[in-house]
């Protein structure tokens, strides 16, 4: 069963933190990502540029809506995702316990709605 694992982190924490920590995690992540790929579960995954980069998009009575930014003012924000392919959730939550910033943000486990 396919699962979107969406990585959520404070960014302003992350910007703060001492300098070789982001090559770090980044190495830390590739080794999961290949980890993952051995196993036969990885599909995709993705870093997302900083959430100032953001566009949102809505539209209300036939009008589109186009504003900067995130729609929704949280301390976590979006900053990645790894698509993978597991038995169950119960496996997908191992999988995303594995994710470094599970350390310090959230990761959040949800089945897509089609599987193909």
């Amino acid at each position: 069963m396919k699962y979107l694992l969406m990585i959520y982190a404070n960014e302003t924490w992350e910007q703060a933190q001492p300098q070789g920590w982001d090559d770090a995690l980044v190495s830390r992540y590739i080794a999961v990502a290949e980890d993952l790929q051995k196993q036969g579960v990885y599909l995709d995954g993705r870093r997302l540029a900083p959430v100032e980069t953001a566009t949102s998009v809505q539209v209300r009575n036939g009008e589109t809506l186009i504003s900067d930014g995130p729609f929704a003012e949280t301390k976590e924000q979006l900053g990645g995702f790894f698509l993978v392919d597991c038995r169950d959730l119960d496996h997908a939550t191992e999988v995303a316990a594995m994710i470094p910033s599970a350390e310090y943000g959230t990761v959040e486990v949800r089945p897509l709605f089609y599987q193909d």
